[in-house]
């Protein structure tokens, strides 16, 4: 998962939510789905015309968000190869996010994906949209709390796993003293991926909290710790914009750290190209959107549940390294990884 920079917060209901936070992809069925004349494809899609199947992501990214560009742009293609319409729309406050819930609840939507940063406030809204007859599916944060919360599937990377693979990818590199930084405290995904490189590296694993809708403060924090401790080895952050600014704060500090991250974007493909990162771990957000999008369409129009309902869909952990950043490049430069 990532947190964006300070978000655009939108209480109100869904449609003037979607004018702030969202993006309204409205496709029409026979250019989606190869035009047969029968229209037999749209018509399994919700109907033809104005009545195609309305799918609703919620997610808890903020506005501009490269990131969460990404699960957006994952969903939009699986809403045009779908033939269905779908509105996307990030808040980080939890609350805005849970209200967003009952906005499509409101709005009759068809299916409803939605992200579980802090799961406790998703229950409610949650429970609504199955009494309403509402499927609703996961991505990218709650793997550990996606069934007890009710959802029908969950796509995403399980954090833990990944965090154990952080840790023993740092006792490869011999690295001895981690700061694992986390820019949203109480952020399930953030918090299991620490735990996780806690778990497995046989160094010192400790952990740093900075306020992450402030890049600003996130570069004070992280230098003046480097500087108060000269055996830090390796800084890991959460976000690949984190990642470059932990960069700068390593430069800042005088200090001999390397950086690695989770998350990936153009720009942070092109640091480990460098060298400035050493690695990152892509949980592949695109994936996550679009099989999102696509399970929902797949359970309204045929009755499949990916994971069969008691399995989570994994999309990563991958290691990214200056030995096969070549390979991800190209799509990292189109805004898909």
């Amino acid at each position: 998962m990532s947190t964006a920079p300070p978000p655009t917060h939108s209480p109100g209901p869904l449609r003037a939510a979607a004018l702030a936070t969202a993006v309204i992809l409205l496709v029409a069925g026979c250019s989606a789905l190869g035009g047969g004349e029968d229209g037999s494809a749209a018509d399994a899609a919700g109907g033809s015309g104005g009545d195609r199947m309305k799918i609703v992501m919620v997610t808890h990214g903020g506005e501009g968000d490269a990131f969460w560009d990404q699960v957006r742009k994952g969903a939009e293609a699986a809403a045009v190869k779908d033939g269905v319409d779908l509105t996307y729309a990030g808040d980080a406050d939890t609350a805005d996010q849970a209200d967003l819930v009952r906005d499509a609840i409101r709005d009759k939507a068809d299916g409803i994906a939605v992200t579980l940063a802090k799961p406790q406030a998703m229950k409610a809204p949650v429970a609504e949209a199955k009494a309403a007859g509402i499927p609703v599916v996961g991505l990218n944060s709650g793997i550990d709390a996606w069934r007890p919360t009710g959802l029908l599937e969950y796509f995403g990377q399980d954090e833990s796993v990944a965090g154990r693979a952080v840790g023993d990818k740092l006792n490869d590199l011999k690295a001895e003293h981690a700061l694992c930084v986390i820019h949203e405290r109480g952020n399930v995904a953030l918090e299991a991926r620490c735990a996780g490189v806690k778990k497995t590296f046989r160094g010192e694993t400790e952990m740093l909290y900075v306020e992450g809708t402030d890049m600003k403060a996130v570069d004070a924090a992280v230098t003046a710790r480097l500087r108060q401790n000269p055996g830090i080895d390796e800084v890991v952050m959460n976000g690949a914009a984190f990642a470059l600014t932990a960069v700068e704060s390593v430069d800042e500090a005088g200090s001999s750290a390397h950086v690695a991250t989770f998350d990936l974007d153009e720009d942070l493909v092109a640091a480990v190209k460098r060298g400035d990162v050493q690695f990152a771990v892509d949980q592949q957000p695109y994936l996550q959107g679009y099989l999102a999008v696509d399970a929902l369409w797949l359970y309204r129009t045929n009755g499949n549940v990916s994971g069969g309902g008691v399995a989570p869909v994994l999309t990563g952990p991958a290691f990214v390294t200056r030995t096969n950043a070549d390979s991800v490049a190209k799509f990292a430069a189109g805004g898909t990884r």
